[in-house]
């Protein structure tokens, strides 16, 4: 299997959960009970840091630049789409396998398709907060293109292009498990929030928020399912297993966030919730689905426990899916749930269809 690891500072420094000593100690937690379980996550844990990697994809053509951040050239004919991944996590599980690459496929589909890639962080921009990559980095390099483009927009990408969308001129706009409610995280911010206040002063010195802050994040809104999946990897085979270890490279890669990012989303997005108060703005205007002023649509999981469907937008028009956070993305139905529809919806707008409200729930 071929994967597209983007470039060398984004690959995995370890191939081992990170941080590596933080996931061993929540493996012993999560066992106590069931301490019979634990030889096959330690089982599972050696096959992923032994596993082949295969050959590594070089990253795609950046045509545009703007600071550290690229916008990559896909191809295709058609009306421009840009993909807007995370801030977190590298770009690639949007190009993940050949098999499994979201932006080739919509490139093969009718459109000129494009990824942005944040770069390489630098510490001396740890002023830049999130609002800050939307006015200085994300909308120059979208007025680069010839044609306003159609937007599609990840996780925190997602919440991003909202952002932008309000601001300028867009022919489209699509989120895909994409937080703006924040308040919806409920009692989970309180854990996330602890995390931020025991890292705040060590990200505060060096000027980014590492990744192993993050991932210890997102480890914390399900240990259960973290430790599990260990397990269960112990007795995969063949394709399903290839896929396992790509998954986990790209979870535990990444740049860090600045420190500014990294305090706007902890303090002021999970503990304030100004984007779903209405309060966030960019470039000093203010920014929200209601200001978004072209044909819109939210893709919600339903089962999703980094992104709960209580944090989306409410966007024009809604569609409901029963795969997870990354399955809706790369699992076995993400073409059918959310590929399929993306693209007619796509079509729809590019042929000046106007989409209505919808909401079509998809069990897992």
């Amino acid at each position: 299997m071929s994967v597209y690891r983007g470039t060398a500072q984004t690959s995995a420094p370890q191939h081992g959960p990170r941080p590596l000593p933080l996931f061993l100690d929540m493996v012993r937690s999560e066992t106590a009970a069931s301490p019979e379980r634990l030889p096959a996550v330690l089982e599972g844990l050696r096959r992923y840091q032994e596993a082949p990697r295969g050959r590594v994809r070089r990253a795609m053509p950046a045509r545009f630049r703007k600071r550290r951040a690229r916008l990559r050239d896909y191809g295709g004919e058609g009306p421009p789409v840009v993909f807007v991944p995370s801030l977190i996590n590298p770009p690639f599980v949007l190009d993940l396998t050949p098999a499994t690459s979201l932006v080739r496929w919509i490139a093969a589909s009718g459109f000129h398709a494009w990824l942005v890639d944040w770069g390489v962080t630098d510490p001396r921009d740890r002023d830049m907060d999130v609002a800050a990559h939307v006015e200085r980095v994300l909308e120059p390099l979208l007025a680069k293109l010839p044609a306003p483009p159609l937007l599609i927009g990840y996780c925190l990408g997602g919440t991003m292009a909202l952002a932008a969308a309000s601001r300028m001129k867009v022919a489209g706009l699509a989120t895909i498990a994409s937080p703006w409610r924040f308040a919806g995280y409920g009692a989970a911010a309180r854990d996330i929030a602890a995390l931020w206040e025991s890292a705040r002063p060590t990200c505060d010195q060096l000027g980014v928020v590492p990744m192993e802050v993050l991932q210890t994040g997102f480890w914390r809104l399900d240990p259960a399912r973290t430790v599990a999946k260990y397990e269960a990897f112990a007795k995969l085979e063949g394709d399903r297993a290839a896929m396992f270890v790509a998954l986990e490279d790209w979870a535990n890669a990444g740049e860090p966030l600045t420190y500014a990012a990294g305090a706007e989303l902890f303090e002021r997005f999970i503990g304030e919730d100004l984007p779903g108060r209405g309060l966030w703005r960019v470039g000093g205007v203010a920014v929200g689905p209601e200001r978004v002023d072209c044909p819109s649509i939210d893709y919600v999981s339903l089962s999703d426990r980094i992104v709960p469907a209580a944090t989306a937008a409410g966007l024009g028009a809604r569609r409901d899916l029963g795969a997870g956070h990354v399955g809706m993305i790369v699992g076995g139905s993400a073409r059918r749930q959310l590929w399929e529809p993306l693209r007619d919806w796509l079509h729809g707008v590019a042929g000046g269809r106007e989409p209505g409200q919808s909401k079509e729930e998809h069990a897992p």
